[in-house]
């Protein structure tokens, strides 16, 4: 990139910056986060009460209707605070909110297109990409049960579904088959690897949607992707005051959420490393997780919801898994690479764990029981 689409690139994001500064001058807008989907920046502010706010572009190749997570993200939200002043809680907890434009808008589109919005900063707080003590491992099912748990009385219906076929396994299987199909990929160890953990796991994929479909499980609102780096602890306290990126809240099984919060926080190494042969599933932080869960979380689950529980923390690992390796087969058009095989190791980082989990089952089934 030259210095003068440099310039113009910093120019744009101050102009598309101030259509939602109603208070104070936009002095700096910078890069901020780690996400695989949108475009975050951290707006600071000079003379207004609130002096930062999170600013992001929407990607709109995922999200083919992001009015309608706006409209989810009003909905949810207002609830959210009418039932914290119904019920004022002893301790800490925040929601993003919508911040407005100048002209009373959710949303800005810019001239090329792009579909911004600005959601409140959650001042002095940070996330973590991995767990760091079980005292944060009850933190983090705290965080998720409270999401839960404030959002168990708002009807789903309410709420537009904004990724039709989102953490739908049985959906992903089949664009998998369908891409696998068409594809040619060089052949390697690695692939062949992913190829054979996936072919020995194909009538698993539907566990949780046969269960919805017989009714043992019910449609219940979810955060969509409650990965451990979407809590926000308070760094004096260092207690979780909020979950964010609310891009994905829509109807579907609490599953989905709860084996997402263990999958992503119950592996010490992340899923960003290449040493395969250390990624593990520790039992102590899901015991931990699923301990502060249920403090919030117990007085709308039922004995279903936790005869499934295992198979959420597995489903989902395979899930997002998969969703990795299909990227990969089909060139890397989802999720953001820094090289060409990424989504390749990404998966293998899954399935790894999945392997994990696999093999400790009675001691995780034990856990579950215990927590009722």
């Amino acid at each position: 990139m030259t210095q003068n689409s440099t310039i113009q690139v910093v120019e744009n994001l101050l102009t598309i910056a101030d259509q939602f500064t109603l208070q104070g001058q936009v002095s700096s807008v910078t890069a901020f986060g780690s996400g695989n989907i949108n475009d975050t920046f951290l707006v600071t502010l000079d003379g207004a009460r609130e002096s930062q706010f999170v600013l992001q572009r929407i990607n709109t190749q995922v999200f083919r209707q992001p009015q309608l997570i706006m409209r989810n993200m009003r909905i949810f939200s207002d609830h959210v605070y009418q039932r914290l002043q119904q019920t004022p809680l002893n301790r800490r907890w925040e929601v993003p909110r919508v911040l407005s434009t100048k002209d009373c808008q959710d949303y800005y589109i810019y001239t090329d297109g792009a579909f911004w919005r600005a959601i409140s900063f959650i001042q002095g707080a940070e996330s973590f990409d991995t767990m760091q003590n079980i005292a944060y491992a009850k933190e983090i099912g705290y965080a998720l049960g409270m999401f839960h748990n404030l959002i168990s009385d708002l009807p789903p219906e309410k709420l537009a579904d904004t990724l039709p076929g989102f953490h739908i396994t049985p959906d992903y299987l089949q664009h998998y088959q369908e891409v696998l199909a068409r594809a040619n990929p060089q052949v390697s160890p690695e692939v062949n690897y992913c190829l054979q953990f996936v072919s020995d796991r194909l009538s698993f994929a539907h566990i949780l949607e046969n269960a919805k479909a017989a009714g043992k499980l019910p449609l219940r609102l979810m955060h969509g992707d409650p990965k451990i780096n979407n809590v926000m602890f308070d760094i004096q306290t260092q207690k979780a005051v909020s979950v964010i990126d609310l891009d994905t809240v829509k109807p579907g099984l609490i599953h989905y959420d709860i084996g997402d919060c263990l999958r992503s926080g119950c592996n010490p190494v992340g899923e960003e490393t290449n040493q395969w042969d250390s990624v593990y599933f520790d039992t102590d932080l899901c015991q931990g997780i699923l301990q502060g869960y249920v403090t919030v979380a117990k007085e709308f689950l039922t004995d279903n919801d936790y005869a499934y529980m295992y198979d959420g923390i597995r489903l989902i690992t395979f899930e997002l898994g998969l969703r990795f390796f299909t990227d990969y087969l089909a060139g890397n058009v989802y999720f953001k690479v820094k090289y060409p095989e990424h989504n390749l190791a990404r998966a293998i980082v899954q399935f790894k764990l999945i392997e994990s989990i696999e093999s400790q089952a009675n001691q995780i089934h034990q856990i579950i029981q215990d927590m009722k």
